[in-house]
């Protein structure tokens, strides 16, 4: 379905909300964002974009919603301006982590984005991330169209949420990409609810496919004061069933999720399992958390050459389809939230992977300027010998003997802006 067509439909959307101003709630944001990347000496990627690659870019996003007794509409307009030394080497060699950085719609079931210019390193891109029509009754909600849904109860690592998870070490998680879907939840007189979600995408060629699609149901219930979740679903083609729980362990608060997929090659079971605990020290207030996640499609051995990951159709495609970020088996994350002061926090994360014992350490930094307008910054240091995850991966057999290059960088620097103008909304109910 053509772009203009949608934004014709946002057009009637916002001239019926006109009769309707009491119902409609418009919210928004404008970013600005910073990124630059050093790369080694010995890295691919400084021979084909340089010793740094540095990223603009600017984005801004207006949310309209209209509730009209049992019924809403949502929509979510989102126009963004890039500027990155990285848009001219998408197609740089190397299985794995090739993200392109502008979005697309290519296999959803509406194509909502379109792209206003581009010129090889620059390009302006606007899309609908939402659009959806939906109904809630006293225990029935039904919605339907460009939506996101997170399950799992994973605070870093997410196998039980396949639907366009946020990467582990993203630093802007505010928005989830989303889908188009069909969502339903159904309240029990218990307080358990059932959730059911139906996802239509297209193949490589452009067509409706049940297997690229997507049905899901979960099942979230009380044993007391615990939580448990109960899921099944056909993802892909593959058969997917999970168990998940929150449980309080004295002061702290403990959750997991086990996950087992059976795919026409194979199956895997995938684990996370985390305990997170907040208390005061030095006069501030700290959360911490740690968590244990173990890849079931990952390498156990360390060996991520191009030639052994080609081996792994199950781990490639997966990374290709934005629900896995990491190649190794097992892995460690620990964090901290310390309120330095009421409008600023600073967070260190470490991921560490046990399978060849490197690492990302992440600094970041949130800090409220005004009431509508935060500050972002972070540091990112990737630790770890040559041809490790995080020491950069192998990127080929060497063309000259003894001249290996690897998909690797020194360090990463993160900057954004971002200004908030729903007059009810600060920065920090935003996040």
């Amino acid at each position: 379905m053509h772009f203009a067509l949608h934004c014709l439909g946002l057009l009637a959307l916002l001239c019926a909300a006109n009769a309707y101003a009491d119902a409609l709630d418009l919210t928004g944001d404008l970013k600005l964002r910073l990124v630059n990347n050093r790369h080694p000496d010995n890295s691919l990627l400084r021979d084909l974009i340089g010793e740094d690659a540095t990223e603009y870019s600017g984005s801004a996003r207006f949310n309209l919603k209209l509730d009209q007794g049992k019924w809403s509409a949502e929509t979510s307009y989102q126009i963004s301006a890039i500027n990155s030394d990285n848009l001219g080497a998408e197609t740089a060699p190397g299985p794995v982590f090739n993200t392109p950085l502008l979005p697309d719609d290519d296999q959803r079931l509406f194509d909502l984005t379109s792209t206003i210019n581009d010129s090889g390193d620059s390009a302006v891109v606007h899309r609908l991330d939402r659009l959806l029509v939906g109904y809630q009754g006293a225990r029935n909600v039904i919605k339907f169209g460009r939506q996101a849904i997170s399950w799992g109860n994973g605070l870093v690592y997410t196998p039980m949420d396949f639907f366009n998870p946020f990467d582990p070490a993203a630093i802007d998680t505010e928005y989830k990409p989303g889908d188009d879907m069909l969502y339903l939840q159904h309240l029990l007189q218990n307080g358990d609810d059932l959730q059911l979600v139906w996802v239509t995408r297209r193949n490589e060629a452009g067509h409706t496919s049940s297997n690229v699609n997507s049905i899901a149901a979960k099942y979230h219930g009380f044993a007391g004061n615990h939580e448990f979740d109960l899921l099944a679903s056909e993802h892909f083609s593959d058969t997917i069933v999970a168990v998940g729980g929150v449980f309080s362990i004295g002061g702290a608060i403990a959750r997991g999720d086990w996950v087992y997929t059976d795919t026409d090659h194979d199956d895997a079971s995938s684990l996370v399992a985390n305990l997170s605990y907040s208390w005061t020290a030095w006069n501030k207030n700290v959360t911490g958390s740690i968590e244990y996640f173990r890849n079931g499609f990952g390498i156990d051995d360390g060996d991520y050459r191009p030639a052994a990951l080609q081996e792994r159709p199950e781990l490639l495609v997966r990374i290709d389809r934005g629900e896995l970020f990491t190649l190794g088996r097992d892995y460690l994350a620990g964090s901290l939230v310390v309120e330095m002061a009421p409008v600023w926090w600073l967070t260190p994360n470490v991921f560490y992977n046990l399978s060849d014992e490197s690492a990302l350490v992440q600094i970041i930094s949130q800090h409220d300027l005004t009431q509508n307008t935060q500050l972002v910054a972070a540091l990112s240091l990737p630790m770890g010998p040559d041809g490790t995850e995080f020491g950069g991966i192998s990127a080929g057999e060497p063309i000259i003997e003894g001249d290996e290059r690897y998909l690797s960088s020194d360090w990463s620097i993160y900057a954004q802006l971002a200004w908030y103008f729903d007059p009810g909304l600060s920065a920090s109910s935003a996040r």
